[in-house]
């Protein structure tokens, strides 16, 4: 920090002591309102993605759980951070509980497998571990949270052995007329796109040629899909746009999947000696799934 220094001369010593006090008083003061200040922005910066109307879980013993606190977090991986209850701090992650990182001594989390389904564990020093699944803690009840990967809405239940079910969602037991609560976030589900830009090929043909369709040998998982683009010249050089369907850059030519043949618009690809094209390979929601592209053939004519 630094250090500002007031000069103060010919001034009598009991003013000037009057003064000093006076301005550490006020320097005191001031760092006190500022640290008030950042504290403020923290807690506004901290509480990341959840919403601030619908942000309640409910347990019938321990009541209200608070999702809107300090540093709660959905990300694709997991879910971060700590919430408040009744009976204290409900740590979702060993990483940021309320008292720091504490993996070197107990490694959980509450985990996002991208696609929104929630698993592992939550802890609380009152009544100990909260089971987001029972997958994962050997139950044969099945339960488990869901994060609807379009709306964010929250869904399901959680278990703890000593307070029994905390419910995520008013649906879930049809309630919601006499009490409207969920827990709700703005993470959603989103595919990731990877893209390819082709070699110029060379049709060999001085007054060009038609380019007819294009089709792609593979696998599509489901949920994933795969779009083209195609650009075409009469210099090797260029230039290359690359144009879907309706001759714009913003539109793509798709399939159904492997095997598929797509036709092209010969309006924008037409008596051109020299194609390109450009592939986008979409993984699905949860990013789990990609498709895999082993050939892609393109028909022209004279």
């Amino acid at each position: 920090m630094r250090e500002y220094k007031i000069r103060i001369m010919n001034i009598e010593r009991n003013n000037i002591k009057k003064t000093k006090s006076l301005s550490f008083f006020l320097i005191i003061l001031l760092i006190i309102i500022i640290c008030g200040f950042l504290f403020d922005i923290y807690k506004v910066k901290a509480i990341i993605n959840i919403d601030s109307n619908y942000r309640w879980a409910w347990n019938d013993i321990i009541g209200w759980i608070d999702f809107y606190f300090d540093d709660t977090e959905v990300t694709r991986e997991r879910v971060k951070g700590y919430v408040n209850s009744s009976i204290g701090y409900i740590a979702l992650d060993c990483q940021t509980t309320p008292v720091g990182d504490i993996c070197s001594n107990s490694d959980f989390a509450v985990l996002n497998d991208g696609s929104g389904n929630l698993s592992g564990w939550a802890w609380n020093d009152a009544i100990g571990w909260i089971s987001f699944d029972s997958a994962t803690a050997g139950s044969s009840y099945i339960y488990q949270v869901i994060i609807n990967s379009l709306t964010g809405d929250f869904s399901g239940w959680a278990w703890n052995d000593t307070v029994g079910w905390i419910s995520f969602n008013c649906s879930d037991i049809n309630i919601c007329s006499t009490s409207n609560y969920k827990v709700k976030t703005t993470w959603v589900a989103e595919p990731i796109t990877a893209s390819l830009i082709s070699s110029v090929f060379d049709t060999q043909r001085i007054g060009g040629t038609a380019i007819n369709t294009i089709m792609w040998q593979g696998e599509q998982p489901t949920d994933t899909s795969v779009k083209f683009q195609i650009a075409s010249s009469n210099s090797s050089d260029g230039p290359w746009l690359y144009l879907g369907p309706d001759g714009s850059d913003t539109t793509y030519y798709t399939s159904t999947g492997p095997n598929d043949s797509v036709q092209i618009n010969l309006q924008y690809h037409n008596n051109h000696r020299y194609f390109r094209y450009k592939v986008f390979l979409v993984s699905d929601n949860g990013q789990n799934k990609t498709p895999r592209i082993d050939d892609i053939i393109i028909n022209y004519s004279p």
